[in-house]
């Protein structure tokens, strides 16, 4: 059996799965619960039954009534405060997601608490957030202090680097993971201990070198952060981008370190050009860079160029919707002058967005949150579902539930990976609207036919 399937799950937790579906069911088509999901209920039933009784040699038969009183408790199994891990960027790049994240997860954490004592289950969850400043070492330094606290169950960590870095740690030790985030395509890997929640970069790669093949772009040069997810990002780029026939005349590998890029904007200034000068059309000429809030910093930079606001500009899913941006007005102006695209994906129900959308713009006062909210939020509710139904705090039970959790109850389909297979992509751009800029939806990307969408009024 494929340790990321939930086939030969043994009838008892399968039995425990229905129970658990008829309450999602009704928990998350929004009807009222009330005395349904009590914690305890009593049921009187009053029965016939037949007595013999034997006096002075004679024997009757009697009907008597009798009531039976009986206490059901809704679930049983754990009992007390089981813990969830989280593991987030909380202070370096990526900040902003995951400020996002952890008002997602803390809302789901409270709903599934909620839920629980109405369901008259035994158990609680209780949220740990640990941050990682994006550090591998420290993802994996925070890992070993998890399980050394019998923590087995975490969400996160979000960058493909630091599931690289614990990957062997967390199948040796059987700790579950569920990246919201984490996209590096050489980590789709079955029968192991790491899910998640969104799509690989084998789906968001070709989308950057087909919007340039449609838009009549003929050169084409690339920017990237030098970790797991930016290397892999432009290894699925590039290659697209070659087999569309695109020139591919600029790459620049910058390290993840880097928060200054002076040096940089000027060497690609310079490539543009030339080209220019060569009598290349702006308009024929499309940069992708992909990274993480440090590009802030590059297109701030980008704004003191002229020639650079005359192309075009596409960026990933590490930049898509950063609250980073509007901290710095000339990566601002930037953005949205060259109307910098980036994609993001997009996999979630109109309610759950509308409740995490709610509670992050309250919390934190912005929106919208990133699409990777969603899957943090998401996340924390299979977990508590999968020990709803396993009744017992075990990374390997929950595993094996995880797959139908997520595919019935969270509208979430997991390939033999435990990644999500497919999305759609929101096209997000900078714009400024009443007085104020924000982020908004420039269009879509349809993953089943391979083409775009554009809101009314934009044009890239």
């Amino acid at each position: 059996m494929s340790r990321k399937s939930s086939a030969g799950v043994s009838s008892s937790v399968a039995g425990a799965a229905a129970v658990v579906a008829l309450i999602v069911g009704l928990l998350i088509g929004g009807i009222g619960l009330g005395p349904i999901l009590s914690p305890a209920q009593t049921i009187t039933q009053t029965r016939t039954v037949a007595t013999t009784v034997t006096a002075g040699g004679a024997t009757v038969t009697q009907t008597v009534q009798q009531t039976v009183t009986t206490t059901v408790t809704a679930a049983g199994g754990l009992s007390g405060e089981v813990t969830i891990g989280t593991l987030l960027c909380l202070s370096a790049v990526l900040s902003s997601y995951a400020e996002n994240e952890r008002v997602a997860m803390d809302l789901a954490a409270r709903e599934v608490n909620d839920f629980l004592q109405r369901a008259g289950a035994g158990f609680r969850i209780r949220m740990i957030h640990e941050d990682t400043a994006c550090n591998p070492a420290t993802a994996e330094e925070k890992v070993r202090s998890f399980n050394a606290r019998g923590v087995k169950l975490i969400v996160g960590p979000m960058t493909s680097a630091e599931i690289r870095q614990i990957k062997s740690y967390v199948d040796a030790n059987k700790i579950l993971i569920i990246s919201q985030s984490s996209t590096a395509p050489d980590l789709k890997i079955p029968n192991d201990f790491v899910y998640r929640f969104t799509t690989a970069d084998d789906i968001q790669g070709p989308i950057g070198p087909r919007l340039a093949k449609l838009l009549g772009i003929t050169h084409f040069l690339y920017v990237w952060r030098g970790d797991a997810w930016g290397d892999g990002l432009h290894t699925v780029s590039t290659a697209e981008a070659n087999r569309l026939g695109l020139n591919l005349v600029f790459e620049l590998r910058y390290a993840p370190d880097k928060t200054e890029f002076s040096a940089e904007v000027s060497q690609l200034n310079a490539k543009v050009t030339e080209l220019i000068n060569q009598g290349v059309s702006p308009d024929k000429i499309m940069v992708e860079i992909v990274g993480f809030d440090e590009v802030v910093a590059f297109l701030s930079a980008a704004n003191d160029y002229p020639n650079l606001k005359r192309i075009k500009w596409f960026g990933s899913d590490g930049t898509a919707v950063t609250a980073a941006i509007f901290q710095d007005p000339a990566a601002t102006s930037f953005a949205e002058q060259v109307k910098w695209i980036n994609p993001l994906f997009f996999a979630t129900t109109p309610d759950r967005k509308a409740r995490v959308d709610a509670e992050v713009l309250r919390v934190l006062g912005r929106s919208p949150p990133d699409a990777y909210s969603y899957a943090a939020y998401s996340a924390v509710w299979a977990y508590a579902l999968a020990l709803m139904a396993t009744q017992k705090y075990d990374a390997e039970a929950v595993r094996a539930v995880l797959p139908t959790i997520a595919s019935d109850f969270l509208n979430l389909k997991l390939d033999d990976a435990g990644d999500l297979p497919y999305s759609d992509y929101i096209l997000w751009v900078v714009k400024t609207v009443n007085g104020q800029p924000r982020w908004v939806e420039a269009g879509r990307y349809v993953y089943a036919t391979g083409t775009f969408e554009w809101a009314e009024g934009f044009t890239p």
